[in-house]
């Protein structure tokens, strides 16, 4: 009994660090995980793929490469952190590749075919880039607590816009080596690769904001 509560205090230690990119009040959460003086180590929603990996029955549980304990959550929790921080920084970079590929995409589209060679090189740049951003949030390990809240607000517009940017990218990709072969081709490809700029803008900006 001891030894549980000194563990206890540990563990509240613990979560008074900062692990989510969010900087949410972990003495909160904790609050909202004790039960009788045990954990809730997993929220009750998950996003498939943290289910895949990190749910109760998930590979890492499975495997016995993370196994769910206090100890091992604590560490995920780190790992999420980083993994969002990298995340954001990706999608920064990747912002500003998307940027200058528009720019290089509206020279090609009135003619001038000498940007060509950099625009290709460019779009897998971007394309290696955004995907490794999207890998690192949907495979991250989840939160201590689910917090979704009710009504609209910035974390539910950045998941919705991502519903948008994400098909929109695999679409101009899809029409990126077709784009020559007529002009229907070549449409799509400029409406998908415009609306993934303007879907991923908005979805930065929502992150952003706090509301």
């Amino acid at each position: 009994m001891k030894n549980s509560k000194y563990r206890y205090y540990f563990f509240l230690l613990i979560l008074t660090f900062n692990f989510s990119i969010s900087q949410s009040n972990f003495f909160e959460e904790f609050e909202n995980l004790i039960v009788d003086e045990e954990p809730i180590l997993l929220p009750e929603k998950m996003i498939f793929t943290q289910k895949i990996l990190w749910g109760e029955k998930g590979l890492f549980r499975k495997t016995g490469i993370s196994n769910l304990t206090i100890e091992n959550r604590e560490k995920e929790l780190i790992v999420r952190e980083k993994m969002l921080k990298a995340h954001q920084i990706i999608g920064y970079i990747t912002f500003a590749g998307m940027i200058y590929q528009g720019i290089l995409g509206g020279k090609m589209y009135n003619g001038d075919y000498s940007v060509y060679d950099t625009h290709k090189k460019l779009g897998k740049i971007v394309t290696a880039s955004y995907f490794t951003g999207a890998g690192l949030s949907l495979f991250t390990p989840p939160p201590l607590v689910s917090r979704e809240k009710e009504g609209i607000n910035n974390i539910k517009l950045h998941k919705i816009l991502a519903n948008v940017h994400i098909p929109a990218m695999i679409v101009t990709n899809i029409y990126s080596d077709k784009q020559h072969e007529s002009n229907k081709y070549r449409e799509i490809h400029k409406n998908a690769a415009y609306t993934a700029v303007a879907s991923y803008t908005l979805a930065m900006i929502t992150i952003i904001l706090d509301f």
